[in-house]
């Protein structure tokens, strides 16, 4: 059943909805770029889509839940059933180049490298490379940023403030 006048969702247009929907906490990016949309399924009349988030407890979950299902019933899915997956765990490596890209174009520095494996050398960040000016001359000013998978940065070259998103 689909709503009246509408025609039945396709996997791939249902994935293209999803896909669309903005983070709250940085609206630049979709939860596509983001790699929070693990799976979309059609099921009878049901949408099933699955999402991880890139923290646990993190609050941006709910309303990234409610707005998947208004995005899926305003596009005609009868019935849209989110499932949070927290298995496996989120990691940076999840985001797109292009969500990567339009963090820096948003003054956030993205995360650089890959997530570290559970074996093996374990990779440091020598420096993060500021969004406004380009510059490796900056510093850790605190471990959280703006949100919990974020950190703060100060720039030396152009003083400027930065979030950062944390490799995990």
């Amino acid at each position: 059943m689909t709503l009246r006048g509408a025609r039945p969702l396709s996997r791939d247009d249902a994935w293209t909805i999803a896909a669309g929907v903005a983070d709250p906490e940085v609206p630049v990016l979709t939860i596509e770029d983001l790699g929070v949309l693990r799976a979309v399924e059609l099921d009878g009349e049901t949408v099933r889509v699955d999402i991880t988030p890139t923290y646990s407890g993190c609050p941006a979950m709910d309303t990234i839940r409610d707005d998947v299902i208004l995005a899926l019933t305003a596009a005609g899915a009868a019935r849209v059933d989110v499932r949070l997956v927290l298995s496996p765990a989120w990691t940076t490596d999840w985001m797109s180049d292009a969500g990567k890209q339009k963090l820096e174009r948003y003054g956030i520095a993205p995360p650089s490298g890959r997530a570290a494996v559970s074996s093996g050398p374990i990779r440091l960040a020598i420096s993060v490379r500021c969004p406004r000016c380009g510059s490796l001359d900056t510093r850790e000013v605190s471990r959280f940023g703006s949100t919990s998978c974020k950190s703060l940065y100060e720039c030396r070259a152009c003083l400027e403030p930065f979030d950062h998103f944390k490799v995990h």
